[in-house]
């Protein structure tokens, strides 16, 4: 009977995992997916379903999650650069998450004046009156400079509030559109951001976890660097291999094996996609034959 009692009270060990909601839900979504991790979310839920028994999925703000994960009630998070900076969180730094070739580009969060503003420069806002999302590094950012201004937290609209509300902002961007569509000038980066992956102290020190966490790293990885990839195989004569190698990357060294028959040669490599349209018509023109293009998944290096 104890032993019974013993069985049904025990529980399987799992991870929990922080999802990002809010603009980096889908393209997180969208790399475990293809790291191998199926997931999906339910319109209204903030508890998103993954092809893992051994991981729990939810919906947490990237503002929120280093605390969480510092605190150990998030096993696993992804957050911003900026928001462990900001929380001062001790959290174990994983991955930087490159979601795409198209959004590589980090977000600045940036000191802002009004167009019109007289102030040129950081110093100008001395004793002025600044609204933000990020107090904390805002504040640490003029104390460097010696300047002495109110920082006040924007509770969000932060490009509406100069110049009635505030002197200036610091606000988080990537291109800089929306700030000129607002008539707003930018004087100074306080800080560039990227995603990340982080761990608690905690769940890195229990030996199970931190393998499950070590397994999950090297998937999103093999996914980001898969991202954009594409291998391409073709056969050529032994007699135009040294024209055909020539026209690819040379910083991919492509592998070349023998056929059956021993005038022929087989050639593979992985390229970058948006090259192939430019070197397969030169390539066939080189004398390779039977050229394939395959779709990669995860790259592990």
């Amino acid at each position: 009977m104890p032993r019974l009692c013993s069985l049904r009270l025990s529980k399987k060990p799992t991870l929990r995992l922080a999802i990002p909601n809010g603009s980096l839900q889908q393209p997180t979504i969208e790399l475990f997916c293809r790291a191998g991790y199926d997931m999906k979310v339910g319109t209204r839920s903030y508890y998103p379903t993954i092809a893992d028994d051994e991981i729990e999925c939810m919906l947490v703000r990237p503002q929120e999650q280093p605390r969480y994960v510092q605190d150990g009630l998030i096993d696993v998070g992804i957050t911003g650069y900026d928001w462990i900076r900001e929380t001062k969180a001790n959290v174990v730094e994983l991955a930087e998450m490159v979601y795409s070739k198209v959004s590589r580009r980090p977000t600045r969060w940036v000191l802002v004046v009004p167009e019109a503003s007289p102030v040129r420069a950081v110093g100008d806002l001395e004793g002025k009156r600044i609204a933000t999302e990020l107090v904390r590094l805002t504040q640490e950012f003029l104390e460097q400079r010696h300047v002495h201004a109110l920082v006040e937290y924007s509770y969000g609209a932060t490009e509406v509030k100069p110049p009635l509300l505030a002197d200036a902002i610091v606000d988080a961007t990537e291109t800089g559109t929306s700030l000129r569509a607002n008539n707003l000038r930018i004087i100074e980066t306080v800080i560039e951001s990227t995603p990340r992956m982080i761990a608690s102290p905690a769940a890195w020190a229990d030996p199970w976890k931190r393998q499950k966490i070590d397994d999950m790293a090297l998937m999103i990885k093999g996914a980001m660097a898969a991202e954009g990839k594409v291998w391409l195989s073709m056969n050529a004569l032994r007699t135009d291999l040294e024209a055909v190698l020539a026209i690819l990357p040379a910083l991919d060294t492509p592998t070349v094996a023998s056929l059956s028959d021993p005038a022929w040669v087989d050639i593979t490599t992985i390229v970058d996609e948006n090259i192939v349209r430019v070197i397969v018509p030169r390539l066939k023109k080189a004398g390779a034959r039977g050229i394939v293009e395959y779709p990669l998944n995860k790259i592990i290096e």
